[in-house]
């Protein structure tokens, strides 16, 4: 009982600890008052760290990412759509109007729809090779195989 209490002790300690370095905005909690740390970098007397080409700098490599960000989430999500307050800027599509002609013939659409059958029969066979765990089944009882294995 004494051992397993210790190691419960030493796992809750453990927690802490790696609670404490995941989370190091937390801060540290003491009730002992002859315990005391000073920031070295944040204090009054601290010098400037920065100089103000290397502030104007950094100012711009940030303004930058932002911007190469925006274009990221642009070209990654295509269905948000474009938002623009300038009232000159339109656009029309010319795909989705009500107007627009059928593209999709019927020797098309049949041809299509061959296509999407052989490629899910495709990804079955491919997760049957895959994952031999699943087994085979079947309803017809004059099918049956023996396992030499």
């Amino acid at each position: 009982a004494k051992e397993r209490a210790k190691i419960l002790a030493e796992a809750a300690a453990l927690k802490q600890l790696a609670s404490d370095y995941m989370h190091p905005e937390v801060g540290v909690k003491t009730t002992d008052p002859t315990l005391f740390g000073r920031n070295y970098f944040n204090r009054y007397s601290a010098p400037e760290t920065d100089e103000d080409e290397f502030a104007d700098e950094r100012a711009e490599i940030l303004a930058e990412a932002a911007a190469l960000k925006k274009s990221a989430v642009a070209y990654m999500h295509p269905e948000v759509g474009v938002c623009s307050e300038d009232a000159t800027l339109f656009g029309r599509n010319y795909f989705e109007r009500a107007s627009a002609p059928d593209v999709e013939s019927m020797e098309e659409a049949e041809e299509k729809a061959k296509i999407l059958a052989e490629a899910a029969a495709l990804k079955k066979s491919a997760a049957a090779y895959m994952h031999p765990e699943v087994g085979v089944k079947t309803t017809d009882p004059a099918l049956f195989g023996r396992n030499y294995f």
